[in-house]
């Protein structure tokens, strides 16, 4: 692969700044587009009745136990531990792996549609979605495939950024208005409830120094896919905001915990899990993180800062 002359990387490099400010300023126009005149009233307490949508990080596939086999759903997700400690009666978990926003309105095998568990009597929602849309499994058995070719390099970035345009970038600003459609159903059919919009976790090193060959990446890659999950939560958190939802950082909180660090240190376990759990996806630990995050923000109390 023959490297870039200094003009090519000062023009790759305004490039991609052009197009990461699209994606904010595309972010922050469905934002924009959503902000109603008032939000609603309403503090913190107890919730009744919760509803958790959302795909396989809300679901928390293959760790103990088990209970939907069609969806790979824990009763030790971060939904199941915040419904424990809220008390909420009733709790409908219909978060499953795999599901895109589409899964909002279409079955997913025996899961129907998820937002038909909300109804008028739903006091808080949960949503964690998104990251298939933007293709998490695919982006990490591309880059990881990719990687051989030159392991000291970035080549996934060089890949995703071939037309000059980083395509996950774009894929982001694509996705935000389908997550804002989705809070607007939300709203729509559970008009009383609490909306939090929750993050995805910290999945590789927040400080880019990579662990190949226990997590597949070539070394320039490390820092090219953590800015990109780091820029889908930043278009999560923008759209919530526009969207009379709030939003629940998990990323912070997990920070020094990822796929990379020791079997006893990770509450996201690499492509070859130690702990029960799928590969690049939180562990029970990681679960219970992410169940501290929601439950800290539902203690703010509605849109408390």
């Amino acid at each position: 692969m023959q490297r870039e002359v200094r003009g090519e990387a000062s023009v790759g490099r305004r490039r991609r700044g052009v197009t990461f400010l699209a994606v904010l300023g595309g972010c922050a126009l469905v934002a924009a587009s959503q902000a109603p005149a008032a939000a609603h009233g309403g503090g913190g307490g107890k919730a009744k009745e919760y509803v958790a949508l959302g795909d396989s990080y809300t679901a928390g596939p293959l760790i103990p136990r088990q209970v939907d086999a069609n969806c790979a759903r824990s009763d030790h997700n971060y939904p199941s531990l915040v419904a424990a400690r809220l008390g909420t009666n009733p709790f409908k978990d219909v978060s499953c792996s795999g599901a895109t926003t589409d899964h909002m309105w279409k079955a997913q095998g025996t899961n129907g549609p998820q937002l038909d568990a909300l109804g008028r009597n739903t006091d808080l929602v949960t949503v964690q979605i998104g990251g298939n849309d933007v293709g998490f499994g695919t982006i990490i058995g591309t880059c990881a495939a990719l990687a051989a070719r030159d392991p000291a390099g970035n080549p996934c970035q060089t890949y995703y950024g071939a037309s000059g345009v980083d395509q996950l970038s774009v894929t982001i600003a694509r996705t935000a208005p389908k997550v804002a459609q989705v809070l607007r159903d939300v709203h729509r059919r559970a008009p009383h409830a609490r909306v939090l919009v929750v993050g995805y976790p910290d999945l590789l090193p927040d400080d880019g120094i990579g662990c190949a060959p226990s997590v597949p990446f070539a070394a320039g890659d490390f820092r090219y896919l953590r800015d990109t999950e780091k820029r889908l939560n930043l278009m999560l958190r923008l759209v919530a905001y526009g969207s009379r939802a709030e939003y629940v950082d998990t990323y912070g909180p997990t920070v020094g915990h990822d796929m990379c660090k020791a079997p006893a240190d990770r509450w996201i376990e690499p492509l070859r899990p130690a702990s029960p759990a799928a590969p690049a996806h939180p562990n029970a630990k990681g679960e219970a993180a992410m169940a501290d995050a929601v439950l800290h923000r539902v203690g703010k109390g509605r849109y408390g800062h």
